[in-house]
């Protein structure tokens, strides 16, 4: 008698070459993405020396670039804002690193904290800010890479689908 629960792999299925993937040197789907994310959070040394601070304006540093993808770095001090504004063409994924960040959108206010991740669609229109006392910290990958982030009045906002939470 054969079903499924008769198959049996004899020996170190991890020798059968010709059955495994091959790792991807670049994330192709929204969880490779999402998990790039974490693996540089989860490596402190990819990204902390790089910090900086200024109290005039959010400080950014472009981390890394793929094949149509980009990843940055930011900075927020207590207060500082993007604005309302989506990412043009682009989705994303936006993973707190250190400190909290609020985010605001039509549908309501949410606080971020270190290690949170949201994943967005292009048009998402969003506002994130520092409300904190601490300063914050945070990376941005964008596919396609970023090439415009068209701002909006809060009036004139569009209402666009919630994004994914992702947790680890």
């Amino acid at each position: 008698m054969n079903s499924d629960s008769d198959l049996q792999i004899a020996g170190d299925i991890l020798e059968v070459p010709h059955l495994l993937q091959a790792p991807r040197e670049h994330p192709a789907t929204v969880a490779e993405f999402a998990g790039l994310a974490r693996s540089i959070a989860a490596d402190r040394s990819q990204w902390e020396h790089l910090v900086q601070y200024d109290a005039t304006t959010r400080w950014y540093h472009r981390l890394r670039t793929g094949p149509g993808y980009e990843v940055w770095l930011l900075s927020w001090v207590p207060g500082q804002g993007s604005g309302l504004h989506d990412h043009g063409r682009s989705s994303g994924v936006l993973t707190v690193l250190d400190g909290t960040l609020t985010e605001r959108t039509e549908r309501g206010t949410r606080a971020l904290g270190a290690g949170a991740q949201r994943v967005f669609a292009p048009g998402y229109v969003h506002e994130v800010v520092n409300d904190a006392l601490e300063p914050a910290v945070s990376l941005h990958i964008y596919y396609p890479g970023l090439t415009e982030m068209p701002m909006h009045s809060a009036h004139s906002a569009r209402c666009t689908p919630a994004p994914a939470d992702v947790t680890a």
